[in-house]
């Protein structure tokens, strides 16, 4: 087996593009791409051009008449009314030409991380374009139009025969992945997000743990508004050990949203970029421990382009290569190049500093709030495994 990482990546994924004033901006793909190659931590051969998902692969998860709409919409051929009764043309999920291809391209560089991954051309593969996670069967949703990750996961069974951990620390529920395998024991998911009770999508509560043969097979952390970095990291920490070690995954599939950072603009937490650097340590550590170290990692949410995303995606890949030039300056180049476009000061440490907000009054409150829900949502697993030490 090669200890290689493969990056899977073409500027054709920026294509993805809803619009100038859209959250939801592929942008930050180019800049994080750029820091890397500016840090000498991206070498060209490990770049791997993403392929084009067929209509088959997309059909593993996508009902064949929601496809067909999305290829009408992209090329303007779809009635507003009949869109709507699929997501499409909305605020969120707006049309744009040729949207399929652009979805499709986006699915297909999942895949190819898949496949690098699964073949033994690289042990951990990195795919930010992909981590779509609110897409569903036959509905666009939430800035997703397909959903990369549970085409994945299907492909992952019917291709390779594999049992599947998927990860979601995106601030948003990952409710299509969910949904996707809830009665599916061979799929695990573990999402840990801001509660719904603020939040799109609004699901993801603790009592969400899967039906039929998939019961038990579901986990929820829904952590409350302002939560900051030492009770979400361990919530993170207590949760996936607890859930890899119950479910024993012969690969594991992590989706890295970038929006529980305190600037991000459409979430509530206050985390800072030290949960960025612990994400990927992590479940780079499990991957090891159960996976022989399959690890295949999408992107995700992140709407805080400028100050965040280039630095927490970046830290994945230098997690996965070992490389640990990831302390104290950010490169000056890029800080040059950038900083002319930016709307924003660019943040010159890959480390946020000490008070970057002022502190929240009801911090114990919080804290002791999400440790409760972290028991409650892992007793069924932890009650299991302790009775079995005795």
């Amino acid at each position: 087996m090669s200890d290689l990482c493969s990056f899977v990546f073409s500027e054709e994924l920026l294509k993805y593009k809803f619009g100038h004033n859209h959250p939801f901006d592929q942008f930050r793909l180019k800049l994080t791409v750029d820091l890397l190659y500016k840090l000498n931590a991206l070498d060209y051969k490990q770049v791997i051009p993403p392929k084009m998902a067929s209509e088959d692969e997309l059909a593993l998860i996508h009902d064949r008449s929601y496809i067909e709409a999305v290829k009408k919409a992209g090329q303007g051929q779809l009635p507003k009314e009949i869109a709507e009764n699929y997501g499409l043309g909305t605020e969120d999920t707006p049309v744009f030409p040729n949207m399929h291809e652009a979805s499709s391209l986006l699915v297909g560089g999942t895949l190819t991380a898949v496949d690098q991954v699964m073949t033994g051309k690289a042990l951990h593969a990195l795919h930010l374009g992909g981590g779509l996670h609110h897409g569903f069967r036959g509905k666009a949703s939430g800035f997703c139009i397909y959903n990369d990750s549970s085409v994945a996961i299907k492909y992952l069974q019917e291709k390779y025969n594999a049992r599947v951990l998927y990860v979601d620390t995106d601030a948003h529920h990952g409710d299509g992945v969910q949904w996707s395998f809830y009665d599916d024991p061979n799929v695990c998911t573990l999402s840990i997000h801001e509660t719904g009770r603020y939040l799109f999508p609004g699901t993801g509560n603790i009592n969400e743990r899967g039906q039929g043969a998939g019961y038990g097979y579901s986990f929820n952390i829904p952590i409350d508004a302002f939560t900051e970095d030492e009770s979400w990291l361990d919530a993170y920490r207590q949760s996936l050990k607890a859930v890899a070690k119950f479910f024993k995954p012969d690969v594991i599939l992590t989706q890295n949203g970038a929006d529980s950072h305190y600037y991000d603009p459409l979430t509530h937490l206050s985390a800072t970029m030290k949960i960025y650097r612990e994400i990927p340590k992590l479940a780079h550590e499990i991957a090891h421990q159960y996976c022989n170290g399959k690890w295949i990692a999408v992107g995700g949410g992140g709407y805080d382009i400028w100050r965040v995303v280039p630095r927490a995606w970046a830290l994945i890949w230098l997690e996965m290569t070992e490389n640990s030039n990831c302390y104290g300056n950010l490169p000056n180049e890029w800080l040059i190049q950038w900083q002319k476009e930016s709307p924003v000061t660019l943040p010159h440490e890959w480390d946020d500093p000490d008070h970057l907000y002022t502190p929240i009054p009801r911090k114990a409150e919080i804290t002791e709030k999400n440790s409760l829900t972290l028991e409650k949502a892992l007793y069924p697993i932890l009650n299991q495994q302790n009775s079995k030490m005795w």
